[in-house]
């Protein structure tokens, strides 16, 4: 087991989007074999995760400053052509060690790597 955690947002283009709707049916799950061969490549690092439901089905909550009622609306946070389609969180020895399983990443385009903040004991 590594010294450090990380967390592994990937992150799905329009672009990518529209690759995946062209594919036929085969093409399709050899994609989705190679993204379960890449987890099980890395089984041994990879704690948890899971893909998240399209964005749109997101509901965000901005909460104010100071107070008052949070202002609860559909979608997600960012409006944009990328979204975080889903993560998982890595035990590796440190950021070189995530990088070399990144680029091995089968599936969409962006790989977004983010050290998990660790609490003191006792906190």
């Amino acid at each position: 087991m590594g010294d450090v955690k990380y967390v592994l947002m990937f992150v799905d283009s329009e672009e990518y989007e529209k690759e995946l709707a062209a594919m036929t049916g085969d093409e399709r799950a050899e994609a989705v074999r190679q993204v379960e061969k890449w987890f099980a490549d890395h089984a041994g690092k990879v704690r948890m995760g899971g893909k998240l439901q399209p964005a749109h089905t997101a509901t965000t909550v901005r909460l104010p400053r100071g107070g008052g009622e949070p202002v609860i609306t559909d979608g997600p946070f960012v409006e944009g052509k990328e979204v975080v389609s889903g993560f998982c969180e890595i035990d590796v020895e440190d950021l070189d060690e995530a990088l070399r399983m990144v680029r091995s990443w089968p599936a969409c385009p962006t790989v977004e790597i983010r050290p998990v903040e660790t609490m003191p004991a006792g906190r």
